[in-house]
């Protein structure tokens, strides 16, 4: 039975025009004990300029090991999203974010199928995701990165069709990274969800979806970039606390919200429902 921590996925300023390190300092004053940083290939002008707080993998590693050591945070993983079915971008940018990842701590990275290209068939999709896949484990494996697979997109929307995106390589790197909040929009029961991938569990983004944003889009769409605070919505978190505890191993619930308030009110919140738990 593993450990619960509470971290944060750095979307969480990416309003507040600021950089990596002063959303690494605000996440550790709001109390999480993790981050999770967005990574990206080549240079970026906000960035760059210290207005937004994705990291280029074109900077040292040790930028991100030393922002996390002064605020004295930890990695939850990297989010390292990119579209397996599309391997003329996806193979470097997960082999890129492996290595970055084992250099500046982190011990995931998590990642989905991605948007398809619309003349590619489903059979075709599948193998192009399976190359893909083959060639970030054979970098993760000797490194001992973890490679979160995160239900997201067209394929990954249900239970069935995550798994067989996991079983397309066999590997004991490859996990699962779930959302609570896109299973929730895809139409699943995220407990039950859950429940079922507990045993592959490496990672969990913790994601709360509103009320109204669920009659909106609840079974319309396959996911959400962020959600509303933990508790504002509709997720019971003491039911996502009590499965994530039979997980293998220690697992971060990342926050993924919009804003520093929300980001504020979900740890708060997830902090009263675990000592309750």
């Amino acid at each position: 039975m593993g450990k619960i921590f509470f971290g944060v996925n750095m979307e969480f300023v990416r309003h507040a025009d600021k950089s990596f390190e002063w959303g690494v300092a605000k996440a550790a004053e709001l109390g999480y004990t993790h981050v999770e940083p967005m990574v990206h290939l080549g240079r970026e002008l906000l960035s760059e300029a210290g207005y937004f707080h994705s990291v280029s993998m074109l900077d040292d590693p040790l930028r991100i090991k030393r922002a996390c050591e002064k605020a004295r945070v930890k990695l939850s993983g990297l989010s390292a999203h990119t579209p397996l079915t599309k391997p003329e971008i996806g193979v470097e940018y997960l082999k890129q974010a492996i290595r970055f990842a084992a250099e500046c701590g982190a011990p995931v990275v998590n990642t989905d199928e991605g948007p398809k290209q619309p003349w590619t068939t489903e059979e075709e999709d599948f193998v192009l995701m399976r190359y893909t896949l083959m060639e970030a484990a054979k970098v993760a494996e000797p490194r001992g990165i973890l490679i979160g697979l995160e239900c997201h997109q067209q394929y990954s929307k249900t239970p069935d069709g995550l798994d067989r995106i996991h079983r397309l390589v066999k590997s004991p790197v490859i996990g699962i990274n779930f959302d609570t909040g896109n299973s929730f929009l895809a139409g699943q029961d995220p407990y039950q969800w859950l429940r079922h991938v507990v045993g592959r569990l490496v990672h969990l983004h913790a994601k709360d979806i509103s009320i109204e944003h669920s009659k909106a889009e609840r079974g319309k769409v396959t996911g959400t970039p962020v959600g509303c605070a933990c508790g504002d919505g509709v997720i019971d978190w003491a039911r996502v606390i009590r499965l994530c505890k039979q997980a293998k191993r220690d697992i971060v619930l990342s926050v993924e919200c919009g804003t520093i308030e929300q980001a504020e009110r979900s740890i708060k919140h997830l902090k009263s429902v675990a000592a309750k738990v």
